[in-house]
């Protein structure tokens, strides 16, 4: 249904690939270091090896997300126009026109942009089948160093510490990838395209505007089309995703402490990054949900840092021991009812 070959160059399109000076920083041996140093704080251990990192170009990182994404949606993607009979054919051209624009338009936006990724398929695959990627965007690496005027090993440790400690939440956590990819399953045994021909030839009225602008401006577009039970769902992985994300943003921050003497600058700059967007590109970003995965590192790290300040990484490292200790949304926002909830003692108060 996707035309993966046009969205992928359509992706590649969209993205560029600029001249830029490749890194001189080692990163293989700056991901192993790296590795020591997560392993060492947080107190995972993996229990399988490590991916090793590998420096690609804006191409190589979306031929590599087009695989995964190919492989997730594919099969559902099969079942659309089911039951439609004659029309079957039409709705998925039309449909598979739309989506291959999207995914390239998508793949070409984060490609100009995303520096670092631990890159898993989240399916119900084994990793000796389909093994994870340690992924640094080389061309991005670099502008973005430039601009935030930053020694170069030290911005690219910094970025290491981050996509390492995914590397290790994975390899460390048994039970966490099969989590995710049992939500990811849940979605798409769910996911079909609704039809309604009385409200697709009608033009839309005044309360389909406010909740369209409603969404446009929460970032949450999928609320207009999702059930309750998807909902739910997709809140669950959110909140997942904002610990992964907060956690990895608390480790690059606190491993990184003793060895980045300008750490402050670097975070300070990459948070302006993060928020300073071209008007076109906020909006880009809202429609895509980009804007999601923003407030997840910023919630999730307020999170981590908030129980290790009170109790200790000790009393961290609890989120990893079930998915029933993973914080709701509610504990996201207020960690000491995740203390109180999971019996953690508070190193502060005592």
């Amino acid at each position: 249904m996707v035309d993966w070959f046009l969205a992928q160059r359509l992706a590649r399109y969209v993205a560029g690939e600029p001249d830029a000076r490749p890194p001189r920083t080692d990163l293989r041996a700056l991901a192993t270091d790296s590795a020591e140093r997560v392993v060492a704080y947080t107190g995972l251990a993996p229990v399988r090896p490590l991916p090793p990192a590998e420096g690609v170009g804006r191409a190589e990182w979306i031929a590599a997300n087009v695989g995964s994404m190919r492989a997730l949606l594919d099969p559902p993607l099969s079942q659309v126009g089911e039951g439609l009979g004659p029309a079957r054919h039409a709705m998925r051209l039309g449909a598979g026109a739309l989506l291959t624009a999207e995914v390239g338009v998508l793949l070409g936006f984060l490609a100009q942009r995303v520096l670092g990724q631990y890159e898993l398929v989240l399916l119900d695959t084994a990793p000796d089948e389909r093994p994870p990627r340690l992924l640094f965007v080389l061309p991005n690496l670099g502008a973005a160093g430039r601009a935030f005027g930053a020694d170069e090993r030290e911005f690219h440790t910094w970025v290491a510490l981050h996509e390492v400690t995914h590397a290790v939440q994975f390899a460390g956590v048994p039970w966490l990838q099969p989590h995710m990819a049992g939500m990811v399953r849940e979605l798409l045994s769910h996911a079909e395209v609704r039809i309604d021909a009385r409200r697709a030839l009608r033009m839309p009225g005044g309360d389909d505007l406010k909740r369209l602008a409603a969404a446009v401006r929460s970032g949450d577009l999928v609320a207009l089309v999702a059930s309750d039970a998807e909902r739910t769902t997709i809140e669950r992985m959110q909140t997942t995703m904002a610990v992964l994300e907060g956690h990895a943003e608390h480790v690059m921050d606190t491993v990184g402490a003793p060895l980045l003497p300008s750490l402050p600058q670097l975070r300070a700059a990459l948070d302006a990054r993060r928020r300073s967007q071209s008007a076109p590109a906020r909006l880009l970003q809202r429609l895509l949900g980009l804007e999601m995965k923003m407030r997840q590192y910023e919630q999730g790290k307020r999170f981590c840092d908030a129980i290790v300040r009170e109790a200790g990484v000790e009393a961290l490292n609890r989120v990893w021991l079930s998915p029933e200790m993973l914080p709701s949304s509610a504990e996201l926002d207020a960690p000491l009812r995740w203390l109180d909830r999971t019996g953690v003692p508070r190193r502060l108060s005592a």
